[in-house]
């Protein structure tokens, strides 16, 4: 049952301990997810306790959120401090009981029939019997040992025997660690990876959100225009008819007068209507009305296309699961540099030597992709992968290198070439033709080749990149387009 400590620090809608708490005007307090999932499709924002209606967004309860991290605190100490007594509990038991048994072994054994401790051991009737056994009848001609001796010898094959088995429970335990460092790191892994999953989506909404508002502001601007365009001809029209409807009015009062006044006025009614001409009504203009298929037409691919100014593609990301616990990766997966140690699982693709590899791995085609070397000054950059070496098949690099002011390419397993090179590399690029069979390096900043390794591929081929200093290596991003 939960303490009224405990109860006053819960949320009312999900039941649980507060979670950035948020305090409305009328002092009730929810958890903030809690709250805009409750108001997320009502129209009026009450309080879900007492339904008062609530006009302002409600600020973080700083009080209430200090409270429940100092009761965690205190309650993870308690579980923390009753966990070890139970443990030392079961500690004194196992030793109390441990006590007993040796106690009860150090107490040796009588004889059964003469009382007689025992001190031999029957190699016949394989059993341990006193002195007056050995002269009875039963143990005549037998051989005998001391138990002592005998006990020692079969203690010793019991230890030999035993060894494999420590050895065996000690790589258990190293193995069941190791376990649960994984478990504890994927737990990680999954609350970065959606750290940066939400990350992403909340620049993709805030793209979306000004992309709305600046075509809906150029929408507004087009109706605005048009209307007051429409409006001023209206404004026309409704003089024009004032004008001609008070010249049809004078008129027909003429024409309704007797005939002496209306030959004394025929001249000037004249002259009134030859004032009001009849001009040309105004006509509707082309592109009068909205231009909906220049706001709606192929939106999608508009906003698409304007999106690509905000989108990267890299044509190889770095597979973090592959990298030596010595580099450190950038939030995109598209750069390594050399860094403090971490602690990181040590799964069967985890590789040494300050080496990263591709998540992707090419088995055919043609394939690309630019490193930013920089002023880092111990980088290699190339591929790995299965090649046949005569009969065999073995792991194969291919690789050119940066190492003290010189730089070498090199191939698996024992090919190490100079490398001439007119200017600092700022840029390499790796080509990939996995049909050729060939890698060829490349400076992209002036297209002069570098080297071309000719090999026999007999499997697939993974970028591979690796540093020892602390400036990054930089996957370069490829152009986007969004075109039909």
């Amino acid at each position: 049952m939960a303490s009224r400590l405990e109860e006053d620090l819960t949320c009312y809608i999900c039941h649980d301990l507060f979670k950035d708490p948020l305090v409305l005007f009328c002092s009730h307090s929810f958890c903030k997810e809690c709250l805009e999932n409750w108001w997320k499709d009502k129209p009026i924002k009450t309080c879900p306790v007492c339904k008062r209606r609530s006009s302002k967004e409600a600020p973080l309860n700083l009080s209430l959120r200090n409270l429940v991290q100092k009761y965690e605190e205190e309650k993870e100490r308690s579980t923390a401090e009753q966990k070890e007594q139970r443990e030392q509990r079961e500690q004194q038991e196992q030793r109390e009981q441990r006590e007993q048994r040796e106690q009860s072994a150090a107490e040796p054994p009588l004889c059964t029939l003469h009382s007689e401790k025992l001190r031999l051991f029957c190699l016949d009737h394989q059993q341990p019997v006193c002195l007056v056994c050995k002269d009875s009848k039963d143990h005549i001609d037998h051989s005998f040992i001391p138990i002592e001796e005998l006990a020692e010898d079969l203690r010793e094959q019991l230890r030999t025997s035993i060894k494999p088995l420590q050895d065996k429970l000690q790589a258990l335990t190293g193995r069941k660690q190791q376990f649960e460092d994984a478990a504890a790191y994927i737990t990680v892994q999954a609350q970065h990876t959606e750290a940066q999953i939400r990350e992403q989506f909340k620049k993709m909404h805030q793209f979306l959100l000004e992309e709305e508002q600046t075509r809906m502001k150029a929408l507004r601007e087009e109706e605005k225009q048009k209307t007051q365009s429409m409006k001023d001809k209206m404004a026309a029209v409704c003089r024009d008819m004032e004008t001609v409807s008070k010249t049809i009015a004078e008129t027909e009062k003429q024409l309704r007068a007797t005939d002496t006044s209306f030959l004394l006025q025929y001249r000037s009614t004249v002259e009134i209507m030859q004032r009001c001409p009849l001009v040309e009504e105004p006509k509707m203009e082309r592109d009068a009305l909205i231009d909906q298929a220049e706001h709606l037409g192929n939106l999608g691919f508009y906003i698409l296309r304007n999106m690509e100014k905000r989108v990267r593609f890299y044509p190889v990301v770095l597979d973090p699961n592959t990298a030596d616990p010595e580099l450190i990766l950038s939030e995109d997966l598209s750069s390594a540099r050399r860094g403090e140690r971490q602690r990181l699982p040590q799964n069967p693709e985890r590789l040494n030597d300050q080496r990263v590899e591709s998540s992707l791995a090419f088995i055919s085609g043609t394939h690309s992709w630019n490193v930013e070397v920089g002023e880092n000054k111990d980088w290699d950059v190339g591929v790995r992968g299965w090649v046949q070496r005569g009969q065999e098949t073995e792991v194969g690099v291919w690789c050119i290198c940066f190492f003290e002011d010189r730089y070498q390419a090199y191939s698996h397993p024992d090919t190490v070439m100079a490398l001439s090179v007119r200017r600092r590399l700022q840029r390499v690029r790796v080509m990939l033709d996995f049909d050729r069979a060939t890698v060829t390096f490349s400076d992209p900043d002036t297209n002069i080749d570098l080297l071309t390794f000719t090999d026999i591929f007999t499997g697939e081929l993974t970028p591979l990149l690796s540093t020892r200093d602390k400036t990054p290596l930089k996957i370069l991003p490829k152009d986007v387009t969004a075109q039909v």
